[in-house]
Order: C-alpha cells, then structure tokens, then sequence
C-alpha cells in the first residue's frame, strides 16, 4: 500500500508506464473512429444557420489530441503534475452559440480521456448509445413550427387588414412587438401556420399600406 511519504520517495516518482508502438497505434486508431462517429452525429444533426466544417474537423483532432494526452499523463507521475500545471493556463476565447456544439465539445473530450486510460470498450459503447441518443431526440420535430411575421404598415387602415388576414390564416398568432414611428407602424407576429400555406403573406404584400412583409422561420435561438 502506498503512503503518503511514498509519493515523495524519488523512486515513486521516476516510476513509469511505458507503452508499446502497438498500445499507442490502436488508441489513436479508435480515437479517430470514435472522432469520426462524433464528427458524423454532429453533421447529421446539426440545425443551426451555417454549418463550420473546421468545427467538425476539430472533434476528430480534439479526441486524438485528449488520448494523446492521457496516455502521457499515465506514464509518469511528474509528467501528470506538470501537464495539469500547463493545461491550466490555456484559455479559449472562440464564442460557442449552439448549445449542442458545447456537448459536442465535452463528448470528444470525454472520449479521448477514456480511450487514452485504455477503457476500450466503454469508450464505444458509451460512444455509440451517446449518438443513438442525440439522433433520437434531434430528429424528433415539433408539429406546429413557429414562424416570425414582421410587417411594416403606413396607417392604421393597414395595420387591421393585417391584423385580420393573420387571424384569419394563421393557426395560431401572438403579437410579440409594435414599434410605432412617425413613417409608420412595424408589427412582429409569431405564427402557426395551417398546412404550412404562406399565400397568406401574399395577400397581407398586397394591402394598401403595406410597405414591407417577412416571413422566417424561429426555433427561439436563430432564424433561417
């Protein structure tokens, strides 16, 4: 059994793992499969506005690279205290907007320390039910998709043959802002469509006092 004076012994410290060309070749070997698979869920799923390949690029590195590390971590004591020392003071500064980008960025990581500390089949068996789940629930869509509905009226004639039109085709509509200015008013709506028909934004273009119509899609987090 260790002690505590053990860990200060030199002995302890110069203890080291050493690790065969082949142990290191199939970790790194499964953690670019595994990054692949990770690399494939983020592609598959994505539904944000614009898709970042490099992102994707980087989840199948960032697994490489965390194996990479552990393996080096477990060799030796002092090399594990002084990687922690090192990695503590780098800092990200890349603004992450997707929410699912951030477990994205945590699963790659937690599979690289996995497969660096040899638990291989954990490591791909967590990976594959981690991907089985996201798959799931990301192509699990709402039934009624909200869309934002922004007009820009000249008059009050205008703004209630809007307001007519939209509760009269719409499914569902909440008025979410009025900004009222002296070249007119601007009315947002969030809408439910019926059978996603938008000929009703045509015929509110058509009104008299209408200047402007927009119809886009709104998940609460962007718009496409």
């Amino acid at each position: 059994m260790t002690t505590f004076n053990d860990i200060f012994k030199s002995g302890f410290l110069e203890k080291m793992n050493y690790f065969t060309i082949a142990d290191i070749a199939v970790t790194l070997l499964l953690s670019f499969i595994m990054g692949l698979f990770i690399f494939f869920i983020y592609k598959k799923t994505y539904a944000g506005v614009l898709y970042s390949q490099s992102f994707g690029v980087s989840l199948i590195a960032m697994n490489m690279i965390t194996s990479l590390v552990i393996i080096a971590v477990t060799s030796n004591v002092v090399l594990s205290l002084g990687m922690v020392g090192a990695l503590s003071i780098v800092r990200f500064r890349t603004a992450i907007k997707e929410p699912m980008d951030i477990a994205f960025l945590f699963w790659s990581i937690a599979s690289g320390i996995v497969l660096g500390a040899g638990l291989f089949v954990l490591g791909v068996i967590g990976s594959v039910i981690i991907g089985i789940v996201i798959l799931i629930f990301s192509t699990k869509k709402s039934v009624d998709t909200p869309y934002i509905l922004v007009v820009s009226c000249a008059d009050k004639t205008a703004e209630t043959s809007v307001e007519d039109i939209v509760k009269k085709e719409a499914k569902k509509s909440l008025i979410k802002s009025k900004a009222v200015t002296k070249s007119g008013t601007e009315l947002t709506y969030e809408v439910r469509l019926k059978n996603e028909n938008t000929d009703f934004v045509n015929a509110i273009s058509q009104c008299n006092g209408v200047n402007n119509t927009v119809l886009v899609s709104y998940n609460g987090e962007y718009m496409s």
